[in-house]
């Protein structure tokens, strides 16, 4: 059985439903992203990933923070069947304004610590969120350096460098809810205006890490500061060092022509 057949079978059998038809959505790089038509009308997403369970964990704490985010409707650790958002095009400038807003309200939900409860990945990439007992020593252990032996020498004695110096650069803890993948693919649209956020891989840190990652790819519109609100100074200057981890992620995946942007973003940081 083809993984797309094994994936709509299994998730329509937790609806109880019948699948009348099945179609690959975008997005599925990193995990099976199908959208079934059931036999009653209904359309559901259904998705495979490294850890359909944990995923919808990260689901419902952002829909805890009143976060616009797909409703769950099963899970299974095979499977994660989704109320299905459409979505089309981009963000228009009042959407970039929505996605300020729906931001700061997910970085205003507080925990005890950084971290998060469980493991995660991105697909054979695993991710480590145990805690640690300040906000520098889980950015350096936990994301600089938690694959810097599989890049080039001489980036990874770099990033060595800057993890040292990390207690002079970020907070000394930092406790708000992320995202943790957030960048346009992740980010659906309707008349421009925000319709929901998907695929997460959050955990709690400090929210300017989800703010760097979507200026990493994307230019977001002005109306994005205003609905998010002021950033804490020498924000600018930890932009590049909260950047360096989803390029060293990309690296890892997609291959050694991610590794100039390590080497750009650490030149940035001084390193």
């Amino acid at each position: 059985m083809s993984p797309q057949k094994d994936l709509a079978q299994t998730a329509a059998a937790l609806l109880g439903a019948r699948c009348s038809r099945v179609e690959p959505l975008h997005g599925g790089d990193l995990s099976e992203v199908l959208l079934l038509h059931l036999g009653d009308g209904r359309k559901v997403v259904a998705k495979s990933g490294p850890s359909p369970e944990a995923e919808a964990r990260m689901l419902a704490e952002l829909a805890r923070a009143r976060a616009p985010v797909p409703e769950v409707l099963a899970v299974c650790y095979r499977a994660l069947v989704l109320g299905h958002v459409a979505g089309s095009g981009g963000l228009g400038a009042e959407g970039w304004g929505d996605l300020g807003q729906a931001l700061r309200q997910v970085h205003d939900c507080k925990a005890a610590g950084n971290g998060w409860p469980e493991p995660y990945a991105f697909a054979s990439l695993v991710i480590d969120n145990t805690p640690e007992p300040t906000w520098p020593a889980f950015w350096a252990k936990r994301r600089l350096l938690a694959h810097s032996q599989q890049l080039p020498p001489a980036l990874a004695a770099r990033l060595c460098n800057l993890a040292v110096e990390l207690p002079e650069h970020l907070p000394g803890q930092a406790t708000s809810l992320l995202h943790g993948d957030l960048w346009a693919g992740n980010i659906l649209a309707r008349n421009g205006r925000l319709a929901a956020l998907i695929d997460p891989a959050s955990y709690y840190g400090d929210g300017e890490v989800d703010i760097a990652m979507l200026h990493l790819f994307s230019t977001p519109g002005p109306a994005f500061a205003e609905g998010y609100g002021p950033l804490p100074s020498g924000a600018t200057t930890r932009r590049a060092i909260y950047q360096l981890w989803p390029a060293i992620v990309h690296a890892r995946l997609f291959g050694a022509g991610y590794n100039g942007l390590i080497d750009r973003l650490l030149t940035a940081t001084g390193h």
